[in-house]
């Protein structure tokens, strides 16, 4: 496995993408349970069979970049080049002397949001610090602990002492990064509604923001058709996170969640089993 992952990383970019997409289509195909899944997914968010194809496609070619995000030389730039909309906010946070909380859903490239990040303001700004969760398996979680280990780039995990490590860098003016759709661990959570269902939402993504004074910004990588490269889009929060209610926090998350994908719904996982929660967590709607 780690001598394919290493053949398609020296592909083109379209090369990738274009065998991304019959991956995406061959899994959903092959997996009722993850295409019941992507149907029941988007019918929630009242996302139409149009987006909801590209978005099938999309998930195949989001796997398939992989290789080359991950295992791209470490002074290699990504190319073609990232596109920035709305740069803007990131300087204007930095000339504040604030740290930068991004929260990007399971949406377009979100592995070239922190590395787009890392080669154009690291260098001045210090390194941004991701949140992750270990592979359990060896041979991918080695592979990842690589490509994450790049100039101008820090992991945490997704631990106690990872949470420090966040705390710390965006007390020294620095940008973290977290997926605030991701479901987190039993305790680490609260539920709040997503696209009208119940999520077990992480509370970290507020606390961050309160704890330190951080400026909170949605950002996504947008993947262009063709193998053409990322646009790197940041927008403010619409609304300010309430810092002594965690479910107002949480349901104001998910909100910014919520009209971010909406604006290209078919570059969202909709087959990520958001709904779930963790074993220890009851599930509200079963007691409905």
């Amino acid at each position: 496995m780690q001598r394919v992952v290493s053949w398609l990383s020296r592909r083109p970019l379209w090369l990738l993408h274009a065998i991304g997409a019959a991956v995406g289509w061959s899994t959903y195909w092959l997996s009722p349970t993850y295409r019941r899944r992507v149907r029941a997914n988007a019918a929630l968010a009242g996302i139409g069979l149009p987006a909801r194809r590209g978005a099938v496609a999309e998930a195949g070619r989001a796997l398939l970049e992989l290789p080359y995000l991950w295992l791209r030389p470490p002074g290699e730039t990504i190319s073609p080049p990232v596109q920035w909309d709305g740069a803007a906010l990131i300087d204007a946070a930095h000339a504040r002397g604030r740290g930068i909380v991004f929260l990007t859903p399971h949406m377009g490239s979100f592995e070239v949001t922190a590395q787009a990040y890392a080669e154009r303001y690291a260098a001045l700004r210090g390194p941004i610090t991701v949140l992750y969760r270990p592979a359990r398996k060896a041979w991918l979680r080695e592979l990842v602990d690589t490509a994450r280990a790049r100039p101008g780039l820090a992991a945490a995990p997704a631990t106690l002492a990872g949470v420090r490590q966040m705390v710390r860098a965006l007390r020294r003016g620095e940008a973290v990064g977290l997926l605030p759709d991701q479901v987190p661990p039993a305790g680490l959570g609260v539920w709040a509604p997503f696209f009208g269902q119940p999520a077990y939402t992480m509370t970290l993504a507020a606390r961050l923001v309160q704890q330190t004074g951080a400026t909170p910004l949605l950002a996504w990588g947008e993947r262009l058709a063709h193998g053409k490269g990322y646009v790197v889009r940041l927008s403010a929060l619409a609304e300010p996170l309430p810092g002594d209610d965690p479910v107002a926090a949480a349901t104001a998350v998910n909100r910014a969640m919520e009209t971010l994908i909406l604006r290209a719904p078919q570059q969202y996982l909709w087959g990520y089993n958001r709904h779930k929660g963790p074993r220890q967590e009851a599930d509200p709607r079963a007691s409905a």
